[in-house]
């Protein structure tokens, strides 16, 4: 690609991960309080399917990794790194596989990658506190990811089908 490209790219990438972060910082202000540690909505993840949907699986992963680090790091700490990066991870590879063999649409795609983010915190949380009862959370983390994954899939849908001409302009 030549450099204008590259620069518009850096821009395109700039612009997904300072929108992510600016939603995660709404959620903040938003309580959600079900009684299980790590429940929210994923205003963020948004950005994770716009980019999955626009940009590719590639520029997915760079902006969601960026942005993980970065929201971990300011609003706090290493060990949410480690399990929203578990939770990335498993999301990320069952939408891409989801959406690569079309096994839904782009809601059925968002579900899944709710669910799958809730797995992949838990793993990581059995992981870390070594005890399997963390898995008690588990069917609520599911209903909460089910509903998020629906939240953010209509929402993502819609924002994809108004900016998807706009950024084929720009590949």
């Amino acid at each position: 690609m030549n450099g204008k490209g590259s620069a518009q790219r850096a821009s395109l990438y700039g612009m997904l991960i300072a929108l992510a972060f600016v939603l995660s910082y709404i959620e903040t202000l938003i309580p959600i309080s079900l009684g299980i540690p790590g429940v929210k909505l994923g205003l963020a993840n948004l950005v994770t399917m716009i980019g999955l949907y626009t940009i590719g699986i590639k520029g997915t992963v760079i902006i969601s990794f960026i942005r993980i680090l970065l929201v971990g790091f300011t609003f706090s700490n290493l060990f949410a790194v480690f399990y929203s990066l578990g939770g990335l991870i498993l999301s990320l590879l069952v939408m891409f596989i989801c959406k690569k063999y079309r096994l839904f649409g782009t809601v059925g795609v968002s579900i899944m990658g709710g669910v799958a983010h809730n797995i992949g915190q838990i793993c990581v949380a059995a992981f870390v506190v070594r005890q399997a009862g963390v898995f008690f959370y588990l069917p609520m983390l599911l209903v909460a990811g089910t509903l998020a994954g629906l939240l953010i899939g209509i929402l993502g849908n819609m924002m994809i089908e108004r900016i998807r001409h706009y950024l084929r302009k720009l590949q």
